[in-house]
């Protein structure tokens, strides 16, 4: 088993939700209908190019993270930036 921690898509600024969407993030991303799943690895296998991704990739090393699902009925968690959810994501 591998830790996953779930997190709200508004931790993602538009434009790299509009990356995960398409499937064309740095690193490796598993797009789903409301989000996505991302490998972190243990240790961090790549730090991503996208700022706001990257600052959570440390978090969730430093935590024992290896999987991040991003998703919109997902917890905000506190300390973690949060972008408007407002504009669309596709």
């Amino acid at each position: 088993m591998e830790p996953l921690a779930a997190l709200s898509l508004s931790h993602l600024s538009l434009g790299t939700r509009l990356k995960l969407a398409d499937d064309e993030l740095s690193v490796n991303a598993y797009p789903t209908d409301c989000g996505g799943i991302l490998y972190v690895g243990a240790p961090c296998y790549r730090l991503p190019m996208e700022a706001d991704l990257a600052k959570i990739f440390e978090i969730a090393e430093q935590a024992g993270v290896v999987w991040l699902k991003f998703d919109s009925e997902a917890a905000v968690i506190d300390g973690l930036p949060i972008f408007d959810m407002s504009k669309p994501t596709t």
